[in-house]
């Protein structure tokens, strides 16, 4: 609902020139969820709770877009109380100094007719690192769309050094998304075939 707010201001704000040059897609939270797993002695997954998407694009070019997502760390929910509080620690999330998880992209790439990576800057606990997002679309064409997709990254290359007693924990993080995009207004998107 947040989203569709920012979404519908922004375009009240903009030139009537400006909208008609790239579809508009809102992406639903409620349809959508941002979840993470952790290869460890004890399986460490979950998702965030409270997390934002934006999905925009200046042509119709699908390569033009750029996705922006914002994480509240603090909404980690692993279905543990005690291994949530341990993730928003200072030893892991570290959700009170840095409150938020993103993901900046740089460019699209079309690698197949509904796969994509996309490249950009994700930072967690302050510190930004250039990672991939490897996306598969379903409903090309038709306005209305689903992206799943992954990224893997190396959370000692964040300062998650620590560790949990007893718990032997991999350094590779595997993040999975799952956004349920609407097309708002503007032209449909163009596809490399």
């Amino acid at each position: 609902m947040r989203f569709t707010v920012v979404c519908l201001l922004a375009l009240a704000l903009l030139p009537a020139l400006a909208q008609a040059q790239g579809p508009v897609f809102a992406i639903t939270p409620e349809e959508s969820d941002v979840k993470f797993f952790v290869k460890a002695s004890v399986a460490i997954e979950g998702k965030f709770n409270d997390w934002e998407a934006t999905l925009t694009f200046p042509s119709t070019d699908v390569t033009s877009g750029t996705l922006d997502v914002k994480i509240s760390a603090d909404s980690v929910d692993t279905g543990s109380g005690m291994k949530d509080n341990k993730l928003k620690s200072k030893d892991f999330f570290n959700a009170t100094e840095d409150p938020y998880i993103t993901f900046h992209s740089t460019k699209v790439v079309q690698t197949g007719p509904t796969t994509f990576d996309v490249p950009g800057t994700f930072t967690l606990r302050g510190v930004s690192k250039p990672e991939t997002l490897h996306l598969t679309l379903s409903g090309k064409g038709t306005g209305e769309g689903s992206v799943q997709g992954t990224m893997t990254f190396d959370r000692k290359d964040f300062g998650m050094n620590k560790g949990i007693p007893f718990v032997k924990i991999g350094d590779r993080v595997e993040v999975s998304v799952a956004l349920k995009a609407h097309k708002v207004s503007g032209p449909p998107l163009v596809y490399k075939q």
